[in-house]
């Protein structure tokens, strides 16, 4: 057995040993978990993959006269105002401030979705311009009206990424067995089984690595975005009672966290907004955990193979929150990039970034031996007791994005 606090003082002694999932994997493949227990202290994982339930807590700065805004617009892309008179929350998937109504042609057809909060969020962290237009409730405390200004991040005063789902344990891979092209969170899902798209990166995922979250909890230090961030609550759909393997890994969506820190420190690199044809905007992100060696089975959990982890072949023709499901295919199959449905070969292609995912284990281990990262103790445990629940499916259709 170790201690976080041991392993901590060899880290500002400069004698740690860190590696990354991959190296444990292939060490454990050669020499046994006992010998690489024996061997490491500290284990990093990462993922970069898109996290579209994140966003930015911005704070702008009183103006003189004060304002109380209402209504907000960054670079035209809708801002969430219902807090103090100055503070914002413009979230990964926020568009330009359409009518989105069944009758908006833009909401059909995806006129301007190209560009939402998560660029606006990208080029505030690579410190570039934005234009900024609000709509204030006039009181006799804040009499403005209306502001038009140009930010950048080092003109306003917080601006920290507050992600309420992010670092999915595992999910889905979609496919289409309908007649026409469906345009989803996961992408163009093409026709009678054309194609099939997962977006975990698969055993090297972090949760994947710790698969009871007995590591990891409420105050975990993380790599986030390039920079310095932690485990802020147990994230939305969190699902730890997911179905799982003999292994502890579940064959689904299952653990989810809340993730915090603050964004002027961050990269650019690691946070890039992207777009779903005719779905709309996203986030990229680069997400590191680094698992402390506290004891021989931190070394089993991540000796965990491609061919060990599964996910669900979702049917997404049919528009419904239960959808049909082809089975599980593992992790191993999916990246060969192909797999078989009914007799049928089908293309695979991932939405997560393998070779970043690698980089961002590499960055937080180089972190660590440098001495730049310590490991914190959780001040809670996540909830292990979690379930899924749904709305009445008679009024609405919930997906499971």
């Amino acid at each position: 057995m170790r201690t976080i606090a041991e392993i901590n003082d060899k880290i500002s002694r400069g004698q740690v040993v860190a590696w990354t999932v991959e190296e444990v994997k292939a060490k454990v493949a050669k020499l046994g978990v006992t010998k690489v227990f024996q061997q490491v202290d500290v284990v990093t994982t990462g993922t970069f993959e898109p996290m579209e339930s994140s966003g930015a807590i911005i704070n702008l700065g009183h103006t003189d006269p004060p304002i109380k805004i209402r209504q907000c617009w960054l670079d035209n892309i809708a801002a969430y105002a219902g807090f103090g008179a100055v503070d914002l929350y413009l979230g990964a998937t926020a568009m330009a401030d359409y009518n989105l109504s069944e009758t908006d042609p833009n909401l059909r057809e995806g006129v301007g979705w190209e560009r939402g909060g998560g660029h606006v969020i990208e080029d505030l962290i690579a410190g570039k311009s934005i234009q900024l237009k609000a709509i204030g409730q006039k009181t006799d405390c804040y009499p403005r009206a209306v502001w038009e200004n140009t930010i950048t991040k080092d003109s306003i005063n917080q601006f920290y990424l507050f992600n309420p789902r992010n670092l999915y344990q595992n999910f889905i891979v979609g496919v289409n067995g309908g007649d026409r092209t469906l345009y989803t969170y996961l992408g163009q899902l093409q026709p009678r089984l054309g194609n099939a798209v997962y977006s975990n990166p698969g055993a090297i995922s972090p949760l994947l690595n710790d698969p009871d979250l007995n590591l990891v909890g409420i105050g975990s230090k993380i790599f986030l975005g390039g920079g310095i961030g932690y485990i802020a609550w147990e994230g939305t759909q969190h699902f730890p009672l997911q179905k799982r393997l003999a292994n502890r890994t579940p064959i689904g969506p299952a653990a989810t966290v809340a993730l915090i820190g603050d964004a002027k420190q961050m990269n650019a690199n690691w946070v890039r907004g992207c777009y779903f044809k005719n779905y709309g905007p996203s986030l990229m992100l680069g997400v590191g955990v680094a698992l402390p060696v506290i004891k021989e089975e931190v070394i089993q959990n991540c000796a965990v193979g491609e061919q060990d982890v599964v996910a669900p072949v979702i049917d997404f023709s049919i528009p419904r929150r239960v959808r049909p499901t082809f089975g599980l295919v593992s992790y191993e199959q999916l990246q060969k990039g192909h797999l078989t449905i009914e007799g049928k070969l089908v293309r695979t292609a991932p939405l997560a970034s393998k070779y970043r995912s690698r980089q961002v284990a590499l960055e937080l281990k180089q972190w660590i031996e440098t001495g730049k990262f310590t490991l914190t103790e959780p001040v809670a445990a996540l909830p292990s007791d979690r379930t899924f629940v749904p709305q009445d499916t008679n009024r609405s259709i919930i997906s499971l994005e």
